[in-house]
């Protein structure tokens, strides 16, 4: 069987929520019924006089001697075959490169005479990442209106906090489909999924090409979850445990959070809450007479505001090409933990689905936010926050 038929290759998120680090994962088929054969994928931690170090991603470390005549062939991020791939040599393997070996092992299964390895240098990666996350930063994110599986469509209701668009996603049968695990903030936990998985009011991120008007978007890819949004006031935290009490203002009951290491905790400034206020106060005044006109964004106004906000975090950048985007803003906010949030602070969190076997889990959770709450005490659609963050948790407060 050629080694080409053996290989799939999957790109991972290693974070809950887009914006995070990315890293290759190669799954690789069962080991042959032959007993000296073996087949392993994994990081390579160390070389030495021409024996390497091989961390398998099954948690086994093996030692790896390349054969007389080994073939080594390197691949780029993201393929799906060896049809691609080139010609390498030893002298090209290095430290947290990727690889797959096959050949026959050790009589003690911890080494391994590799005949065939194939390699995807950790730049790669990282060069692919990248580009995978600027991709994701300039797609689309909000909640799900409606699902058309017939017209293989979805129906996003986007930005939020007094403002709103609706964009049409619609998926291609080259389209990925993800959804994140029951209680899981991590992207990397997210398994395939369907279209008609998808629901009214679940949580979407989409990434590839929109149309020259802005209202529709081709997925390459598109990530959903059910996710909880809470907006109230800390009645207690605890720092050793990590965890935040929240009175919900929506579900007037508290709620119980649990912070962790891929949680993002993230202050707004005064002067910043306040323009969210009043844009706010303003959207509600027009009334849903003039929907429209209170529903589509001012472009000017909304570099203004991204600009403005990113200024008072200590960061002059402004996003999208001029047209703010406020999950991405956020993450250029300063930073907060467990430890600085006091009682009656208030708050906006998204976080996980609540389960009878543990706290909800918090994803998103943005304090400074007094005066939005004043401006749209009823909450709703304008107090929703997406859980995408797309540059990693801050770990405020969690534990490492």
């Amino acid at each position: 069987m050629k080694l080409a038929s053996l290989l799939t290759l999957a790109v991972l998120v290693s974070s809950c929520t887009p914006g995070t680090s990315y890293a290759l994962a190669v799954s690789a088929p069962q080991q042959s019924s032959s007993p000296s054969a073996a087949k392993h994928i994994g990081t390579i931690k160390s070389i030495n006089n021409g024996e390497i170090t091989f961390a398998s991603d099954s948690g086994v470390e093996l030692q790896v001697v390349l054969a007389p005549g080994a073939r080594i062939l390197r691949i780029s991020p993201g393929e799906k075959n060896l049809k691609n791939a080139t010609a390498a040599q030893a002298s090209d393997l290095a430290v947290g490169d990727r690889i797959l070996v096959a050949g026959p092992s050790s009589p003690d299964g911890k080494g391994i005479m590799a005949t065939t390895l194939v390699l995807v240098k950790q730049a790669d990666v990282e060069s692919h990442n990248k580009e995978e996350l600027q991709q994701w930063q300039r797609g689309v994110g909000g909640v799900v209106k409606s699902v058309d599986p017939a017209a293989n469509t979805i129906s996003l209701s986007t930005g939020g906090f007094g403002r709103s668009r609706d964009i049409t996603v619609r998926l291609t049968p080259a389209t990925i489909i993800r959804r994140y695990a029951p209680g899981s903030t991590r992207f990397e936990d997210a398994v395939a999924s369907t279209l008609r998985q998808i629901e009214p009011g679940d949580q979407l991120r989409a990434r590839g090409q929109r149309n020259a008007e802005g209202n529709e978007l081709t997925a390459d890819e598109i990530v959903s979850g059910r996710f909880s949004n809470v907006a109230g006031l800390v009645l207690a935290t605890d720092p050793a445990a990590n965890t935040i009490t929240v009175r919900d203002l929506i579900g007037k009951k508290p709620v119980t959070l649990k912070v962790g290491a891929d949680s993002q905790l993230r202050a707004l400034p005064p002067e910043f809450a306040q323009r969210i206020a009043m844009r706010l106060k303003a959207a509600s005044a027009m009334g849903s007479g003039k929907g429209n006109a209170a529903q589509e964004p001012e472009p000017s106004a909304m570099q203004h505001e991204g600009a403005a906000g990113a200024n008072a975090a200590g960061n002059g950048r402004r996003f999208g090409g001029g047209s703010a985007d406020f999950q991405q803003t956020l993450s250029h906010m300063p930073e907060t933990s467990v430890a600085q949030l006091k009682k009656g602070d208030a708050v906006l969190v998204v976080a996980t689905e609540a389960t009878n076997a543990q706290p909800q889990a918090v994803i998103t959770l943005v304090s400074g936010v007094e005066p939005i709450l004043e401006a749209a005490p009823k909450g709703g659609q304008s107090m929703v926050l997406t859980p995408w963050t797309l540059g990693g948790g801050n770990a405020a407060g969690a534990d490492q």
